[in-house]
């Protein structure tokens, strides 16, 4: 049988403690792990391509450079529409969208909203999102 569900390319550093990434959610994205930063023109160009194979979002979780993150900003096909997060080692991250207008916008993000896009995308089985709107609330 066939996967039809949208891929989210992760691209991680195997000596890091992995995240709880959810491979079991049927309405999220398929997640597909990546070895390095450098393979991801190729996945995004087999992406826009192949049929079943349409890239929803790719997350850069702290592994690669910055450099490499602008790099492969600058390398983005005008076809791709999906998001890219670059997490660094600190837990700083960046987040590209498409814009409502042409190209697209960089968000700087931190380690709690991270972990809130993450498990709002259904990409984690278990994540603090949960935590920070009860704080958020209970601070108001």
């Amino acid at each position: 049988m066939t996967d039809r569900r949208r891929i989210t390319l992760v691209t991680r550093d195997p000596k890091l403690q992995q995240r709880d990434w959810d491979l079991t959610n049927p309405a999220g994205s398929r997640i597909i792990f990546v070895d390095s930063v450098n393979f991801l023109p190729h996945a995004i160009a087999r992406g826009l391509t192949e049929d079943g194979h349409d890239i929803e979002r790719v997350v850069i979780d702290r592994t690669g450079t910055a450099l490499q993150f602008v790099e492969f900003l600058s390398t983005l096909p005008v076809e791709f529409s999906g998001d890219v997060l670059y997490v660094s080692r600190d837990g700083k991250a960046f987040l590209s969208s498409p814009s409502r207008g042409d190209g697209r916008v960089l968000y700087m993000m931190g380690a709690n909203d991270v972990e809130f896009y993450l498990q709002t995308n259904s990409l984690t089985s278990r994540s603090l999102a949960g935590e920070i709107v009860v704080a958020q609330i209970a601070s108001a």
